[in-house]
């Protein structure tokens, strides 16, 4: 393919992917395909010889289409928010095209800097303390991770390293392995399972912290298990607060925990990954108060600020942090601005070398929506979600489990979890809707995310109307099953 061809190609495939957005609606959101069902519809191996454009298109509609789930259908109301919106999608072409590696400032100078000034222009955005801004001579300053969850592990990590070295030096006679085997991280019993992980990768144990009844952690509940754990000889070093947890979009107390860690000499981390993007409308920044005792904070713009995928913005109080426990300067990856203390290398601040131009797609979204665009793309959600959780309340066979205050509805039938487990399999086998479940603590619960750019009102109601009559149909055929038996 050469460059005139790519040109009348390039076109073809805009078009197709507007199509495909525009009428979305009419697709089935979630595939109707059984594992392994792509395998017989394509060669063993590779073609030997060059396939024709026209023939790799066509089969985007014969093979791949029928495998989809279509995460940006207004009929999608699972999981969390895949952002996605023109500006971004023309910016990953252009990232794309251009195709740097920007490890280091000398990689790609704009690559680095832009990407600096953006997460400025967030962080501001959501009022973020001055310290976590790199602004012309900062200590802190915000990167793009690929995940909430790389963001987590990087934070454990340096918080890690951070630890080892302030242990040693109280009490040389210490190995490293002596204190790594006594270090302890630290997360409520509703954080995401990412945050266990990042323990499990980094080779410390992860204990969790208890919720209260509105499945937040508080001050009280954290200094607890540190007591107990300090009295048997451990080293609790980290500890990762959620704002929005997965289940039911709880916050943790970050005026309750953020003094705490700092008087236990404890690196707090917060995810905020879904919730954060909400914090740029000022009625919801309340929720961000005590970032001011964060170490590490992080939010995914991918997730609801309409950045597609991967974009998850992350800062630290201090660079220095991250760039102590990472650092490695093998001599071709050196440059001659890397001492001027001008510059930033991020390849110090992440676990990959290589890193996309991805700073280009806060840029566009940023600039062609407008801070109130973005604000009202977030309040428009979450009106939605406050039109759902209504209608739950009108119908006296449900309950809702949890408060609703951004996006996310958490609803059940009052009832068994198996009644509950039969509706939610009746809900995704119709493949009208598409919704996913949480436990919160004995119940098997409903989740309904207001999620699609392009969700309006008349999606919301149609998705009630169709529980409700699923809800309808179970509970009769329930009842004659508990008659008959």
């Amino acid at each position: 393919m050469d460059a005139a061809e790519f040109r009348k190609r390039g076109k073809q495939m805009v078009d197709y992917i507007a199509d495909y957005l525009e009428k979305i609606d009419k697709r089935q959101v979630f595939p109707d395909v059984e594992p392994g069902y792509l395998r017989p519809l394509i060669p063993d191996c590779a073609p030997q010889d060059p396939e024709s454009f026209e023939d790799v298109f066509k089969d985007i509609e014969k093979i791949i289409m029928p495998g989809v789930t279509h995460w940006h259908s207004p009929y999608f109301f699972a999981y969390f928010p895949a952002a996605s919106s023109f500006p971004a999608l023309l910016a990953d072409m252009l990232c794309g095209g251009i195709g740097c590696l920007g490890f280091s400032w000398a990689a790609s100078p704009a690559c680095t800097e832009l990407e600096t000034v953006m997460l400025d222009w967030l962080g501001k955005m959501i009022n973020l303390p001055e310290e976590f801004l790199a602004g012309k001579d900062g200590q802190g300053g915000g990167v793009i991770q690929g995940s909430a969850s790389e963001a987590t592990l990087i934070s454990l990590l340096a918080a890690r390293t951070k630890a080892i070295r302030r242990v040693q030096s109280e009490k040389p006679e210490l190995t490293e392995a002596d204190i790594m085997g006594r270090l302890v991280a630290y997360a409520s019993d509703q954080a995401h399972s990412s945050v266990e992980r990042a323990a499990l990768i980094g080779g410390v144990k992860i204990k969790k912290v208890s919720s209260d009844d509105t499945f937040s952690v508080c001050g009280s509940a954290l200094k607890k298990v540190l007591d107990e754990d300090k009295a048997s000889g451990l080293i609790p070093f980290f500890f990762c607060a959620t704002l929005g947890t997965t289940p039911c979009c709880s916050f943790d107390k970050l005026v309750e925990l953020g003094p705490v860690c700092n008087k236990e000499n404890i690196w707090m981390h917060i995810d905020a990954a879904y919730a954060g993007s909400a914090f740029i409308c000022p009625e919801f920044r309340h929720l961000l108060n005590g970032v001011e005792f964060a170490d590490s904070f992080n939010f995914n713009p991918h997730k609801w600020l309409l950045v597609n995928f991967d974009c998850s913005a992350m800062w630290v109080k201090k660079r220095s942090d991250l760039t102590d426990a990472f650092k490695l300067e093998p001599v071709y990856l050196q440059h001659h601005h890397q001492e001027s203390g001008l510059v930033t290398d991020y390849r110090h601040w992440q676990i990959p070398l290589g890193r996309r131009f991805r700073s280009l797609k806060l840029w566009f979204v940023l600039r062609m929506y407008g801070v109130t665009g973005l604000q009202e793309h977030i309040r428009k959600h979450i009106r939605l979600s406050h039109q759902f959780e209504h209608l739950v309340l009108q119908d006296e066979r449900f309950e809702l489990c949890a408060e609703v205050v951004l996006g996310l509805v958490c609803f059940r039938l009052k009832g068994s979890n198996d009644l509950n487990k039969a509706l939610l399999e009746s809900i995704n086998e119709a493949k009208k809707i598409h919704l996913v479940p949480c436990h919160l603590r004995e119940k098997f619960v409903l989740r309904f995310a207001i999620c699609s750019r392009t969700v309006e009102s008349t999606h919301v109601k149609f998705a009630w109307q169709h529980i409700s009559q699923l809800a309808t149909d179970l509970l009769k055929t329930w009842e004659q099953n508990q008659h008959q038996q």
